[in-house]
């Protein structure tokens, strides 16, 4: 339980809190001249007075309540507890104070632990105040739920994001570790045919000057150096499972990819300009980008009758475009949960190029990556 509760208090900031919007702006614009209004137009309520100015202030910290939750929620429960004594236990009754349960949900969603516990704390004794010098119990009763169920959903919410990043970052190691494979195996084979060639020189090294024969030996050094290397990287990257025996595909491969419309969507490959001279990483990403992009699209894409996956190359990066014909009136499943798309994102990335996906205006799905010819690795 200790080691629960120090784990707690030593929880960080969740990560991606946005910053004030003009929509917070626009929701500060509204709720503070509605408290005004229904204070004007509702005579019946009571301190009136006091809870006017206390809903108007309170409203307004709403704008800060993603940078700085812990503050706006103290404040917000404090002045909600003073207000509630100096009235002698009457509650506000003001509509527009129901924007207040966003504070705990703000604080439990975005802030740090330590934030969570000092807030829980003030909100908990708000809440004592509140029953304490309430008339009516249930109506403490009730504003407790919501507050509560507030902090829940917050919490429920920090959860379920942070799974997702960890999934996505999951997602991001094992296309990392692909990437490397492929590196591997295109640098392998030269490496490997770098040593052959040191040891056909040392072989035929009776005809050859002293000097020539001692560097042959250093190539033959530094080859067996360099494939061992990298075979102990790749082997700390990918888990314990046999090697594949199947050679590294590259952007020949992408034409396999073309399939007739028998049992699904047509698939045509276009492949044009000067696609002779691409990094080896490059021809490999390319062709799984494509991979993948038809796979989604012959698997999800609804009334699709055609998949057309252009490869166009220039000067400086080779430009892949893969786009169908299906229907976009739902979004596809790899888009809502799936990881495909954050992977090939993060295998253009690696390589220092783009890589987008979306839906057409009109109809069907277009997954689009530039690469550079070089495939420098970032």
């Amino acid at each position: 339980m200790r080691d629960l509760l120090r784990s707690a208090w030593r929880e960080p900031r969740a990560p991606g809190a946005p910053p004030p919007t003009w929509r917070d702006r626009a929701l500060v614009g509204v709720l503070v001249p509605l408290a005004v209004v229904e204070g004007v137009l509702r005579p019946e309520l009571p301190a009136r007075g006091l809870w006017v100015p206390v809903a108007v202030g309170l409203l307004i910290t709403l704008y800060w309540r993603r940078t700085h939750p812990l503050v706006v929620a103290v404040i917000g429960f404090l002045a909600t507890a003073t207000a509630t004594l100096l009235s002698g236990g009457e509650q506000p009754g003001l509509v527009t104070l129901a924007a207040m349960l966003l504070l705990p949900y703000a604080l439990f969603r975005w802030g740090s632990g330590r934030e969570a516990v000092l807030g829980a704390a003030a909100l908990l004794a708000g809440l004592v105040v509140a029953t304490a010098t309430a008339d009516r119990l249930p109506d403490a009763v009730g504003g407790a739920t919501a507050l509560t169920t507030g902090l829940a959903l917050g919490l429920a919410l920090r959860f379920r994001a942070g799974a997702r990043a960890r999934e996505l970052d999951q997602v991001k190691l094992l296309e990392r570790e692909r990437l490397a494979r492929d590196l591997h195996d295109t640098v392998a084979h030269h490496v490997s045919a770098m040593a052959i060639r040191a040891q056909a020189g040392i072989a035929t090294a009776d005809s050859r000057p002293e000097a020539a024969v001692d560097a042959l030996r250093l190539i033959e050094s530094e080859a067996a150096r360099t494939l061992a290397e990298m075979r102990a990287i790749v082997r700390a990257l990918r888990p314990a499972r046999p090697p594949d025996l199947v050679p590294t595909p590259g952007l020949a491969d992408v034409a396999e990819l073309a399939r007739p419309g028998r049992d699904g969507p047509a698939v045509e490959v276009e492949i044009s300009g000067e696609v002779d001279g691409l990094a080896p990483a490059v021809g490999a990403a390319l062709y799984r980008l494509a991979q993948e992009s038809v796979t989604n699209a012959v698997r999800h894409a609804r009334s699709a009758t055609r998949v057309l996956v252009d490869v166009r190359a220039d000067d400086t990066a080779v430009h892949l475009r893969v786009s169908d014909d299906g229907d976009v009136a739902h979004p596809r499943p790899e888009a809502a949960a799936g990881y495909g798309i954050p992977g090939m994102v993060e295998r253009a990335d690696l390589l220092g190029g783009t890589c987008e996906a979306g839906p057409n205006p009109d109809r069907g799905w277009t997954v689009s990556a530039v690469l550079p010819r070089g495939g420098a690795i970032a």
